[in-house]
């Protein structure tokens, strides 16, 4: 895959369809081989590579520096984890994960709960059935997004910590572009988009 050609929107519909599920890299391997690009759209190549490649050890990275802002503020601990909920549900990996485990923890105290927790049919075309929407316990995953959105808001209000918080996430997004820019992909993140560029070509391919 060409990452120079990737645009910013698709970087986000890959990261909202990948599986977060992968285990961070190893920490030997995230911090080696570090080198300046040489041109602009060896940059960009590079970061949306990295940013894609090592998008749990970032995160990881951002919850860390995160929790350093937040050791003052233990209110602004659940606004963080609410607003993490409302974007996490965005990922349809983890929405389709969430529902399932709740589901079947559900199923095994009352099964007729579990049955009114299901998706609705989704519509039949041309013989073929639609492309379903993301149901979360029976109810549309943007429920679920709000909701948690609007709680954290709620909460971001009364802690009074926006600030502190803000800058921390300054400093953490800063040190993941630093680190994405400089650090030169190597051969398993070149096999890794290879794999993700042959799985898109696959779902297209099952699609038609």
């Amino acid at each position: 895959m060409d990452w120079g050609n990737v645009t910013v929107e698709d970087l986000m519909e890959a990261l909202r369809e990948v599986e977060w599920s992968t285990p961070p890299r190893p920490l030997p391997e995230f911090f080696s081989r570090f080198t300046a690009p040489r041109s602009y759209s060896k940059w960009t190549s590079r970061l949306k590579c990295n940013l894609y490649y090592y998008r749990t050890n970032y995160f990881l990275l951002i919850m860390f520096i995160l929790a350093i802002g937040f050791i003052r503020r233990p209110l602004s601990i659940v606004a963080a984890l609410l607003t993490g909920l409302s974007l996490a549900f965005l990922n349809d990996s983890f929405a389709v994960t969430f529902n399932e485990k709740v589901t079947r923890t559900v199923r095994q105290f009352s099964p007729h709960l579990a049955a009114k927790m299901r998706p609705p049919s989704s519509p039949v075309l041309r013989g073929r059935p639609s492309k379903r929407a993301i149901h979360i316990c029976g109810w549309p995953r943007s429920f679920f997004v709000f909701f948690f959105a609007a709680a954290s808001c709620m909460l971001w209000f009364t802690s009074s910590s926006l600030l502190s918080v803000a800058w921390a996430l300054v400093i953490a997004l800063l040190a993941t572009l630093i680190h994405a820019s400089l650090r030169t992909p190597n051969l398993k993140a070149r096999l890794n988009t290879f794999r993700e560029e042959f799985r898109a070509v696959w779902r297209n391919y099952s699609e038609m």
